[in-house]
């Protein structure tokens, strides 16, 4: 989550202020740090991988005979009649597995092939050129949207930190969180391609 939100703000910056953008991009990846942070969160998302496979296998083997468990008992069932969140949880998996592709496409446009130094923004924006990669890093947007949705009341839950006395406030701020970020990684290169269009 500071990934994200730290990502965000300095991405942010690309079609508010070129000038700065360039310059926070050129001293982000000259810090001596940036491969440590990066080695924590490939093993972070290593390990939240295998724990959601972990937990997917252990839901199936719940059910009984094959038939899903009754409403209240342990498992994936929705008990708050809402659907969003509902739907937040259900499409899991495939938001998980469209971020991973998106990663994938992203790194490889921006991070393995390093653009040259004050050509950041001029990267970017060829990444984002075609309708086809445009439509992906929107999708990304609202995956990432749907997939926060769900995991900041899940990870609070798996934590054992939700009970009722916080419930309300962690799902209300966590799904704050989750819009604000699906929108603002939304609006960045939609902002980017119209910028570039006039």
């Amino acid at each position: 989550m500071l990934f994200l939100v730290a990502h965000l703000l300095g991405v942010a910056l690309a079609p508010m202020d070129p000038v700065r953008f360039e310059a926070y991009a050129a001293a982000l990846h000259a810090s001596p740090w940036l491969p440590l942070v990066e080695l924590a969160l490939v093993a972070a998302a290593l390990t939240h991988l295998a724990l959601a496979l972990a937990k997917v296998l252990a839901n199936r083997r719940a059910k009984i005979g094959g038939e899903p468990l009754p409403p209240g008992s342990p498992g994936l069932v929705s008990r708050r009649g809402d659907p969003v969140a509902a739907l937040a949880a259900r499409s899991a998996p495939l938001t998980g597995a469209l971020l991973l592709a998106f990663l994938a496409v992203h790194l490889a446009q921006l991070r393995w092939l390093r653009p040259a130094a004050g050509q950041e923004l001029t990267a970017l924006q060829a990444a984002l050129a075609s309708p086809a990669a445009l439509a992906l890093y929107l999708a990304a947007a609202l995956a990432l949207g749907l997939h926060l949705f769900h995991g900041a009341e899940a990870a609070h839950r798996s934590l054992g930190l939700l009970d009722p006395a916080n419930g309300a406030r962690i799902r209300r701020w966590g799904r704050v969180l989750a819009v604000a970020l699906g929108a603002g990684f939304a609006l960045v290169p939609l902002l980017l391609v119209l910028g570039h269009d006039t």
